[in-house]
């Protein structure tokens, strides 16, 4: 019998140490989700900067929603940079609103509207903007299971133990821009 003691302290031993490799697996994952929605998102802002390019050649007088679409991406790619879903989200959010102006300048340029050099980059950030919510929709559910790991019994030990804290939900801040732009300007292939 004084060998019970023992065995406790190895079992509890090996427990602790299967709880803190699952949590270190669940931080790499989250932080790997993270670098793909990253990669995603910077793929979107140089879209976003051959958009602004082609629709300067058509517009004339649309200077101030240019502008702005390439300050929003420009604070969107510094946000990004960060590492913060939080400060990337609102960053996002901005962005997609100035992008939606941006769309709506096609109606009034037909030009524009037939080049399709614009029209497969519209093209593109349709496709782009699903592979954005797909790589936002897996980093908040690994952040959703990490985060709920660490603040389960018996892993909040371990974790407090160990360092490990919360992580941060990639969120947009307006109901609004939760929705995917609309990209289709009539062309019948959206």
């Amino acid at each position: 019998m004084s060998w019970l003691p023992l065995v406790l302290v190895v079992a509890l031993i090996f427990a602790a140490v299967t709880i803190y490799n699952r949590l270190v697996k669940l931080r790499i994952a989250a932080q790997g989700a993270w670098a793909d929605v990253d990669v995603q998102l910077k793929r979107r802002h140089n879209l976003v900067a051959n958009l602004v390019e082609t629709v300067k050649g058509y517009t004339t007088h649309e200077a101030d929603t240019l502008e702005k679409v390439v300050q929003a991406r420009n604070q969107a790619a510094a946000a990004g940079g960060s590492g913060g879903p939080a400060q990337a989200g609102v960053a996002e959010s901005m962005l997609t609103g100035t992008l939606r102006q941006l769309f709506a300048l096609s109606e009034a340029y037909p030009d524009l509207k037939a080049n399709t050099q614009f029209q497969e980059l519209q093209h593109s950030l349709g496709e782009l903007e699903a592979a954005i919510q797909n790589a936002r929709r897996y980093y908040n559910a690994v952040v959703r299971d990490y985060n709920t790991r660490i603040q389960s019994v018996p892993d909040v030990f371990v974790a407090r133990f160990g360092g490990f804290t919360e992580r941060e939900f990639f969120e947009l801040t307006d109901d609004d821009q939760r929705a995917v732009p609309k990209v289709d300007f009539g062309t019948g292939d959206a």
